[in-house]
């Protein structure tokens, strides 16, 4: 098993081969720069006893990818769209109720009763707006439970 902490080369637990400066096995050439951060060369060989750990990876963003913070602004920023609840002539009110309030986060009852009586009425009614991913999330998750629904963008248009 082999291991190095620059310019330190580990042969064994208990054997430490420490190159002089300009030694044909440095593993750093010149001044080292990364002093006191463990790189691990290799992790092969035979013997008994632990192994070596793998040095944990930092991601660091790079140009043209988006890092975890950009994806949720960009999230903020997408246009919105709207869950449309369709009326039907084979879910029974109540069922539409309980559904609605199972789906939609946050959904107090008197919102489900005013939502599902504007579909009954008017054909359809805006169950909630919010980004395309959650909308269509939302749509999946109704027509799972026997509901016809549909998205739209909400931005302009009537």
């Amino acid at each position: 098993m082999e291991t190095a902490i620059c310019g330190r080369l580990r042969l064994s637990p208990n054997h430490v081969f420490n190159p002089k400066p300009g030694d044909k096995n440095a593993i750093c050439k010149g001044s080292c720069t990364n002093l006191g951060i463990p790189m691990a060369i290799s992790a092969t060989g035979s013997g008994k006893g632990g192994g070596l750990l793998e040095r944990p990876i930092i991601e660091k963003t790079t140009p043209g990818r988006e890092s975890e913070f950009d994806v949720r602004k960009s999230r903020k920023t997408s246009p919105p769209y709207r869950v449309i609840l369709h009326n039907d002539n084979y879910n029974k009110r109540e069922y539409v109720v309980q559904v609605l309030m199972k789906v939609i986060p946050g959904m107090t009852l008197d919102n489900a009763v005013n939502i599902m009586q504007e579909a009954h009425h008017n054909g359809l009614s805006v169950v909630i707006i919010c980004t395309q991913a959650d909308a269509e999330e939302h749509c999946m998750q109704l027509r799972g439970n026997g509901l016809l629904s549909s998205i739209e963008p909400a931005g302009g248009g009537c």
